[in-house]
């Protein structure tokens, strides 16, 4: 079962990288994708962190290797979408394709995970019109102004509408993954 991953420059680090070690080792094949760079350039990540300011800081991350090309991805091929935060969503939401993509995974009711920023691509899209969804904090009145209603969560928390499971922040990583793999059609314990 193929996952595809929208990234650019300065996504979250622990966003893009736990999602895609933790989703490949449940032997999902992870394909991650950013608009004008091919299979094998990288995009820099950022960190960010929670460490008692009004609002998250922010530090160098590593470098993502991408193994997929944006230009080639053939939507049908894939089972569900994941859309990091980080600073990335705020550019890549400019990217007519990428809300191509984020609406075809919305019409085929094919499971979205969005954590953190990414719901910045799904109100761009037009993919929160009447769905309740979750995120950072300050995307809130985005969603609000999108037509969805903001679920304000603790950071660890997470929130399913249907086929869409965001979360506020990486803090959520083992409830946001696992509402996703569940949406997947993966059967899990507890």
């Amino acid at each position: 079962m193929k996952i595809l991953m929208l990234v650019g420059d300065f996504v979250e680090d622990y966003e893009v990288m736990v999602p895609f070690q933790a989703l490949s080792m449940l032997g999902y094949t992870v394909e991650a994708v950013c608009p004008d760079k091919s299979p094998g350039q990288t995009v820099r990540t950022a960190v960010h962190d929670f460490e008692g300011d009004q609002t998250y800081s922010e530090k160098p991350g590593h470098n993502f290797q991408l193994n997929a090309n944006f230009d080639l991805i053939r939507l049908e091929e894939y089972a569900g979408l994941v859309i990091p935060g980080g600073r990335s969503p705020e550019y890549l939401r400019l990217n007519p394709r990428v809300l191509e993509i984020v609406r075809f995974f919305q019409q085929q009711d094919r499971p979205i995970a969005a954590i953190c920023h990414g719901v910045q691509i799904l109100a761009a899209a037009g993919a929160l019109q009447g769905r309740s969804c979750t995120g950072y904090p300050a995307c809130g009145p985005e969603v609000t102004l999108a037509g969805g209603a903001y679920v304000s969560l603790a950071v660890d928390g997470v929130h399913v509408d249907g086929k869409l499971v965001t979360a506020p922040a990486w803090p959520a990583h083992p409830a946001w993954l696992r509402e996703f793999v569940r949406l997947l059609g993966a059967r899990i314990e507890i």
